[in-house]
C-alpha cells in the first residue's frame, strides 16, 4: 500500500509505502525531479543487475528531503505545512518507510522504535532546520 500526505494545496509533504507493500519488479515512487529518490525491488531468485558505477553529475538540492524506515516499535507523524500549520498525523509501523519530500513534520514514539534516516548532505546544523512548537496531544488528528 501506498499512500501520499497532502497538504491544502496538493503539495505532496509525504510518501509511505506499508510493510504490506508487494509487487513484481520495480517501481520508483517519486517524480526524476526530487533530490531523494525511493524505489522498491522485488526480483526472483537468480535476478542479476549487472555491475555499475554512477558518473559524478553536479546536482542542486535546495530543499532536504529525508526516508525513514521504521525498524522497529510504533511512531506517529505529525505533518504541518510550509507555514507551520498541523495538517494530521498517521502511525508508522515497524517495516514501514515514509519519504519527508516538503512542509514540517514532528515525531512521537508511541512504542520504543527504531528508525534508520536517509537524507542528503552534507548537515549544515542549525541553518538546516526551523524548529517550532508541536500540536498539543488532544489536537491530534490521526488518520
Amino acid at each position: 500500500m501506498i499512500e501520499k500526505i497532502l497538504d491544502t494545496t496538493d503539495k505532496v509533504l509525504a510518501i509511505i509505502i506499508r510493510r504490506s507493500f508487494s509487487k513484481e519488479g520495480i517501481e520508483f515512487f517519486t517524480p526524476d525531479d526530487y533530490s531523494q529518490q525511493i524505489g522498491y525491488m522485488n526480483r526472483p531468485e537468480g535476478y542479476v543487475i549487472p555491475p555499475h558505477r554512477h558518473n559524478l553529475v553536479a546536482r542542486e538540492v535546495s530543499l532536504t528531503q529525508e526516508v525513514l524506515y521504521i525498524k522497529s516499535g510504533k511512531v506517529r507523524v505529525d505533518f504541518y505545512n510550509n507555514t507551520q500549520d498541523y495538517l494530521k498525523s498517521t502511525l508508522l509501523h515497524a517495516g514501514d518507510v515514509i519519504l519527508l519530500a516538503d512542509g514540517g513534520h514532528g515525531f512521537e514514539m508511541i512504542e520504543s522504535s527504531e528508525m534508520i534516516e536517509v537524507k542528503q548532505g552534507p548537515y549544515c546544523g542549525e541553518m538546516d532546520k526551523v524548529r517550532f512548537e508541536p500540536i498539543a496531544k488532544e489536537k491530534v488528528i490521526l488518520q
